[in-house]
């Protein structure tokens, strides 16, 4: 008897996967990359030389943070439990086998990660969060381990200047780790440097140091003109020079040269990421790369060259060289391609919305519509490959992507705007969109589905509860659904953001986390529900998904609960299919016909 044919949607999620590499600096065909293998995603050495390309961890959760050091002698992966990002950063030595010499370098309680820079000489600044004490930096060398930086608010290690004699943080200790101050401190005594802050509403943080040693310049981000853009500070002088790089979008990423005489920047437009090439001495700008679609991650080579990774709705997501000629393929079959993206724009009550639609091949008239809202907040969905998406349209749904208020990519003023009412502000965007779909004919007014995972989790749920006549179906992965609950029991960096979001925390501002908390509103839930949520997810943790759960079911309401054991998502293929099947046979049996 025959094995039955796999479904294309599924190929999609079991198609190996492969990130952009990361090289050292002092020994450029050494390199780290997270790939799958056997369905997994861990961490691999990559020789660009050779192109071998070596599994170092093997875990049965998976593993996915992982950086390498200036010589290329060791890899250092972060070690949590089941996926609840608390643990160790230890180190490997660069092609050995998984496990072979992997010690725990630094000596430091288990924690959550905030940041981490290694030195030439083997100094290593890794900074710390917990309840207990907020965030700690700490330098650890082979003599031992000194504090560098303490305090109860949010703040992260930076980099590590070449010569190691100063180390860039970002900090909030004005109480807002959504537009952070940045400050440079001596590596010999903790002393500040350098000190940057542009006042409320306006981050500044920095990017790297020049990687020259002897080059006391630091790539610095800001937004002062009402967008992410470029400055590069001379720790010497004390002289700030702004990039004004003169082409649409904001900064996404940015990375020295190797000789420091130019930059590679990623600019978000209109939910498409482009990559650009700045020679400091001259301002000509160039664009590189491929010139649609979206550029996930980009790095400049020291023979000139740039590696990036790329994808677009329809063409799945390939590490490639400046030629265009692929640099690392996946393990395995490549994921089957979909359909393009097409831009949709809505005028909204808080100004243009932009959304990105799919719909099945040669379709017509109004289609069941998954509306499909991105986590985040501060993230925005682009004209990227997506498996999730394509399954969709596989099963003859439209899917739309609703940049709302509160997205990145659109300016600071659009992304802070969702300040005024979190979640409602999001949610009328949204709705908008919806609306203009319906009202074109595109989408079927009783067959729209609102789905989405972390904060488009919560945006589904407090949408079922405050737009009840609205939603055919909600699909909620690892919600917010109790917001003082979830501000409890969630980490201390997510704490820190939620006090800036609100302006202080459930005990300061009661009324702001009850308006926007889905509970407050699960009483007027109609639409059937389901709820995926991971049981160590230190993000939306389980018990808040539970008070919210325990809510429907005592006034009888549609719903179910898939629970699965890892944290804030799965590195597993297996894992990502099983959660696919749950939401598809769930929308099956409660969508109507």
């Amino acid at each position: 008897m025959s094995e039955p044919e796999v479904p294309v949607w599924e190929k999609r999620f079991r198609a190996g996967r492969v990130g952009l590499p990361e090289w050292a600096l002092q020994a450029p065909d050494r390199c780290v990359v997270v790939a799958s293998v056997a369905g997994v995603l861990e961490v691999h050495s990559f020789d660009a030389g050779t192109g071998e390309l070596r599994r170092l961890t093997d875990r049965p959760e998976g593993t996915s943070s992982a950086t390498i050091d200036d010589a290329g002698e060791f890899v250092w992966w972060f070690d949590d439990t089941a996926g609840d990002e608390y643990g160790v950063w230890r180190r490997q030595p660069f092609g050995s086998a998984p496990g072979e010499g992997t010690e725990d370098a630094l000596g430091l309680p288990a924690a959550y990660p905030a940041g981490l820079a290694i030195g030439r000489s083997g100094t290593v600044v890794v900074g710390s969060q917990d309840d207990e004490y907020g965030t700690r930096i700490d330098v650890v060398t082979p003599s031992g381990t000194r504090r560098l930086y303490e305090h109860r608010e949010d703040a992260w290690a930076g980099d590590l200047s070449p010569d190691e004699q100063w180390v860039a943080i970002a900090h909030s200790e004005r109480g807002d780790s959504r537009h952070p101050d940045l400050r440079v401190l001596s590596l010999a005594d903790g002393s500040t440097v350098a000190e940057l802050s542009d006042g409320p509403g306006k981050g500044v943080s920095p990017i790297g140091f020049s990687p020259v040693r002897g080059d006391a310049r630091l790539l610095v981000e800001h937004e002062r003109a009402g967008r992410p853009e470029l400055l590069v500070l001379d720790l010497q002088t004390g002289r700030e020079v702004q990039i004004a790089l003169g082409v649409p979008g904001e900064v996404a990423g940015a990375e020295w040269t190797r000789d420091a005489t130019g930059l590679v920047v990623l600019l978000d437009h209109e939910a498409r990421t482009l990559a650009y090439r700045l020679d400091l001495g001259t301002g000509v700008v160039t664009q590189v790369g491929p010139t649609t679609g979206s550029v996930g991650g980009a790095t400049a080579r020291p023979d000139g060259d740039v590696w990036l990774t790329w994808s677009s709705a329809a063409q799945p997501s390939t590490v490639r060289r400046l030629d265009g000629s692929v640099l690392l393929r996946a393990p395995g079959e490549p994921a089957p391609p979909s359909v393009e993206v097409s831009d949709v724009w809505v005028d909204g009550p808080g100004g243009r919305i932009h959304a990105l639609l799919r719909r099945p091949a040669g379709s017509s008239g109004p289609l069941p519509t998954v509306v499909e809202v991105h986590g985040g907040p501060t993230a925005h969905d682009a004209d990227a490959f997506r498996p999730y998406c394509a399954t969709w349209v596989d099963e003859g749904f439209a899917v739309v992507q609703v940049n709302y208020r509160g997205s990145t990519g659109y300016g600071s003023a659009w992304r802070d705007a969702l300040e005024a009412r979190v979640g409602h502000v999001e949610l009328e965007d949204v709705a908008a969109v919806a609306d203009h779909l319906v009202s074109t004919g595109g989408a079927d007014p009783d067959r729209l589905v609102l789905a989405g995972a972390s904060w488009g989790g919560f945006l589904t749920l407090l949408g079922v509860g405050t737009q009840p006549e609205r939603w055919a179906v909600g699909l909620a992965g690892v919600p917010v659904a109790d917001y003082v609950a979830a501000y409890e029991d969630e980490m201390e960096g997510l704490k820190a953001f939620d006090r800036s979001l609100f302006g202080g925390s459930p005990t300061d501002v009661p009324e702001k986390y009850a308006d926007s908390s889905p509970l407050t509103y699960v009483d007027a839930v109609r639409a059937p529900v389901l709820v995926l949520a991971g049981r160590n997810d230190p993000r939306c943790p389980i018990r808040q998904i539970d008070n919210y759960l325990e809510r429907l079911a005592a006034r009888g309401a549609t719903h179910e609960v898939y629970r699965y054991d890892a944290g804030h998502g799965s590195l597993l293929d297996d894992e990502r299919v099983r959660q696919m099947r749950v939401e598809l046979d769930f929308v099956r049996r409660h969508l109507p016909a």
